[in-house]
């Protein structure tokens, strides 16, 4: 395939009729060979382009000699080539020729490079459901058998991965050679293809036989968390969830629980951070009687482990173990067997560990009522609430909504929004914009500005608000303006003239232009919260019968008579008293003309105004 024509072709190579229609397809192919990287990888992303024009039969004479012959290439280049080839047996002739697809991938999963190893298999396990039975044994199982016994462990890494895939379909003489295959990987000498192996053994276990998983399968598993290589007996405990799922209980307490409890307590950390890291998995692949017999003691040795990674990876399973539990006796086993660790890891030393509770200690609430959440939880909240560690504060701030659905809005705004109040004067300027940030969602999640009314919204939420307009931080500045342009509805004019009005003014010639435009959208708002409607009950020009005003754009006109006229003076002369509101809000004379006008076109409104007649009048004929 080399020179600039490629293999066979050349300007007028197709067919001998003088077509140059193949000539782009030879410039492509002559860039598979160039020097520059970034011409080869745009060349093999249009490989399928190539063969296309080349056909089916050119593909697989020619193409694809040439792609497996000049594997050696840049990682970038045969990470390409891998993910094109994956996607190529339509355009090798279909299902009956996908095995000439395999021998480009085959070395391809034997280079050094990681990554296309993996895009190699990946594309290798998508053809091999397009092999027939036949096929499959005839030209796939051979291909996994090389890898499985290749001199390079790069080759045997990739082989761990094919073993799934070929399995199901294989016959029972050809399904023990790839058991026996795969336990050799399991043992083999370098640490890497066990790794492989063990990352390999759930899946492999979930395509095997009954028999087989706790003859052959279960044995590899006890062999593997027991390896020398903390790498591998980690990988081993995520194998473990799949194992447990194919297992009775009988037979799941006497093969894998005691390796399990051994992985509980493991030297390393990092298996022990694993246990944690997969513990709801695990427990629900085990079942509840064994989660409480085995699982929760180890948990709570999980909870006070000497490493700080593996508290925090349990502490952030604390509320889905909880949800998971049986509900009969749930609340016993909580109070009882887990909240006096959870006590603890309030004041942990590490600041993960105690971000990591902050972050779900609030959703046991849901699960322990409202008795144990006012009693228990409540202290721990408030001292969350006051931890040095700004994540902390912010993991409980936003978790309020699932404390408020169990203990209402009373105990919560006597219990925690003193606490959230002394937040906003936060050394952090984080923790100060998240407190003005939740304000809205405060108000929503305590139902405060309905339930505790104007008196209580003014007097308590909006000095918070209003202090923190001076605050250095721009973010904190027009978040103030948000917060303030939200309560506003609450308050009453009073409040909003006296105390909001000037803060936006003064927001409203900010130097940041954020500031500056939450602020001119908050003066709008609140401007028309102020401006009090003066329009008549009715007008003497329409008709004071029930109803009338109803069904007014039904009655028969007049040859003089505009129905909607008196209304849209109406809404025109509001306009206009809007209009001025808001520029003396904002504290601009009209006359001299505000430094933010916003003008109002009687022309256009009043057309405005005839469209929605209109609308209207369509609506009412419906």
């Amino acid at each position: 395939m080399a020179g600039t024509a490629g293999p066979g072709t050349g300007p007028g190579a197709a067919g001998g009729d003088g077509d140059d229609s193949l000539y782009p397809i030879a410039v492509l192919i002559d860039e598979l060979r160039n020097e520059d990287v970034q011409l080869r990888l745009n060349s093999i992303k249009k490989l399928s382009t190539i063969a296309l024009a080349l056909g089916v039969e050119r593909t697989r004479t020619e193409l694809l000699p040439f792609l497996t012959d000049t594997i050696y290439d840049e990682d970038e280049v045969l990470l390409a080539l891998a993910e094109q080839l994956g996607n190529f047996t339509g355009l090798v002739g279909g299902p009956d020729f996908a095995h000439c697809l395999l021998p480009p991938l085959e070395s391809l999963a034997t280079v050094e490079e990681t990554v296309v190893r993996d895009k190699a298999v990946e594309s290798l396990r998508q053809i091999s459901q397009e092999h027939t039975p036949n096929a499959l044994e005839a030209h796939f199982v051979p291909l996994v058998k090389r890898l499985a016994s290749g001199d390079w462990f790069t080759s045997r890494t990739s082989a761990c991965g094919l073993f799934s895939v070929c399995y199901p379909r294989a016959s029972d003489a050809v399904r023990a050679e790839i058991r026996q295959h795969f336990r050799s990987l399991c043992s083999d000498d370098t640490p890497m293809v066990r790794r492989a192996a063990a990352s390999k053994l759930g899946e492999f276990a979930k395509v095997l036989e009954l028999d087989s998983v706790k003859s052959e399968i279960v044995p590899l598993f006890t062999n593997l968390a027991s390896d020398e290589q903390d790498s591998v007996r980690l990988l081993a405990v995520e194998a473990c969830v799949s194992i447990a799922q194919l297992l009775s209980q009988e037979d799941l307490e006497a093969l894998v629980m005691p390796t399990l409890r051994q992985a509980a307590e493991d030297k390393s950390w990092r298996v022990r951070y694993m246990v944690a890291d997969k513990f709801s998995e695990l427990q629900k692949a085990v079942g509840p009687k064994i989660t409480l017999n085995d699982l929760i003691p180890a948990f709570q040795n999980l909870l006070k482990d000497c490493e700080a990674e593996v508290r925090a990876a349990a502490a952030h399973k604390v509320k889905e173990l909880c949800e998971n539990l049986p509900t009969e006796g749930r609340e016993t086993i909580i109070m009882s067997q887990i909240l006096p660790y959870i006590k603890e890891l309030v004041s942990d030393t590490n600041q993960h560990v105690k971000s990591a509770l902050a972050s779900v200690i609030m959703g046991l609430s849901t699960i322990l009522g409202k008795e144990n959440t006012i009693e228990h939880l409540l202290p721990l909240f408030l001292a969350q609430l006051k931890d040095e560690c700004p994540e902390v504060r912010l993991n409980i701030i936003s978790n309020l909504d699932c404390v408020n659905e169990v203990i209402g809005i009373r105990q919560l705004s006597q219990s925690l929004l003193p606490a959230i109040v002394e937040l906003a004067e936060d050394a952090k300027w984080r923790v100060r914009l998240a407190i003005i940030e939740y304000m809205p969602l405060l108000a929503g999640q305590l139902a405060l500005s309905e339930a505790c009314g104007q008196e209580i919204t003014t007097k308590h939420m909006l000095p918070v608000v209003l202090k923190m307009a001076g605050d250095q931080v721009a973010n904190v500045r027009f978040n103030v303006a948000k917060s303030l342009q939200k309560i506003g509805p609450v308050l009453n004019t009073d409040a909003l003239r006296e105390e909001v009005k000037p803060v936006l003014q003064k927001l409203g010639q900010d130097e940041d232009v954020d500031v500056k435009y939450f602020a001119q959208e908050a003066i709008s708002v609140v401007a028309q919260r102020l401006r009090k409607p003066d329009f008549p009950a009715k007008d003497s020009e329409e008709p004071s019968a029930p109803g009338a005003d109803k069904n007014h754009f039904l009655r028969a006109r007049g040859p003089e008579e505009d129905p909607g006229k008196v209304q849209r003076e109406r809404a025109a002369r509001a306009a206009s008293e809007e209009a001025v509101e808001v520029a003396r809000f904002r504290g601009t004379d009209v006359a001299k003309g505000p430094a933010y006008q916003l003008h109002v076109n009687p022309r256009d409104t009043l057309a405005q105004l005839e469209i929605a007649d209109l609308v209207h009048f369509s609506q009412s004929r419906d």
